[in-house]
């Protein structure tokens, strides 16, 4: 098991590794209430605070640094890849770097679009339910402009930990490497009636990411050449919750 050289950082460090380009934002807006709209704009900002609260005081471990620097250096951009239910953790973790996120038209997609901005993210509107073609364009607009993606691979409604196919279709349109990983936190509030089981760090806890080897999709891939790429996606992610487990046991080596 690899680690940064730090086994435990302040996730500032990493924030400065990165280029960071502006955060750009396809404007695909639908019209809510007078009533929604206060409510998307209570929850944006409650949101924003608290993620900044919480990730302000995580303790973290970097597992698979290497990883990262080897997608990095094939000079294509990332594609960063993740299960939905970390969302809150790798918000901070890998914030004001530029990201462009897809993310949902409907109610929540609105305020958590407004939360990642605040944080230094792109959102492109659309998922895999509706207007998954136009953010898609967008993302890859987004991508041959220098800044990098991001999936939250199983939304934005699951099934849980099932992989989509996101990620792989922009990896074949940029050749952009997919990179993996996943956030492990030693406590945690969890809504357990939400599709994802939705993680909320509790303050001060130890976190630890863990990052898969990229995944390269070639420009010519067919169709059953990607439906092996989207296998790997999927058996790299429950690798990677199968290592955050054992390390939350504290028998990982």
């Amino acid at each position: 098991m690899t680690k940064a050289p730090a086994g435990n950082i302040d996730s500032d460090s990493t924030a400065q590794t990165l280029p960071q380009p502006p955060a750009t934002s396809s404007q695909r807006h639908r019209r809510f209430t007078r009533w929604q709209r206060f409510q998307i704009l209570m929850a944006g900002w409650i949101g924003t605070l608290a993620v900044s609260l919480v990730g302000r005081t995580l303790r973290w471990e970097i597992h698979g640094w290497e990883n990262w620097e080897t997608a990095r250096k094939a000079g294509k951009g990332l594609i960063y890849t993740f299960w939905h239910r970390e969302i809150c953790a790798a918000t901070w973790f890998w914030r004001q770097r530029g990201i462009v996120v897809m993310t949902s038209q409907n109610f929540d997609g609105e305020y958590v679009a407004r939360i990642i901005q605040r944080h230094g993210y792109g959102a492109a509107r659309g998922s895999s339910s509706r207007g998954a073609s136009a953010a898609l364009v967008e993302m890859i607009r987004c991508m041959r402009r220098g800044q990098d993606a991001a999936f939250t691979i199983d939304g934005p409604r699951g099934p849980r930990f099932v992989a989509k196919s996101g990620s792989v279709i922009l990896a074949k349109a940029t050749g952009a490497a997919i990179l993996c990983f996943h956030i492990a936190v030693k406590k945690a509030f969890v809504f357990e009636r939400s599709w994802d089981r939705l993680q909320i760090p509790h303050l001060f806890s130890r976190a630890a990411v863990f990052i898969a080897p990229p995944i390269f999709v070639d420009r010519d891939e067919g169709d059953p050449g990607m439906a092996v790429k989207q296998k790997e996606v999927q058996e790299a992610l429950e690798s990677l919750q199968q290592r955050g487990e054992a390390w939350l046991r504290g028998t990982d080596q």
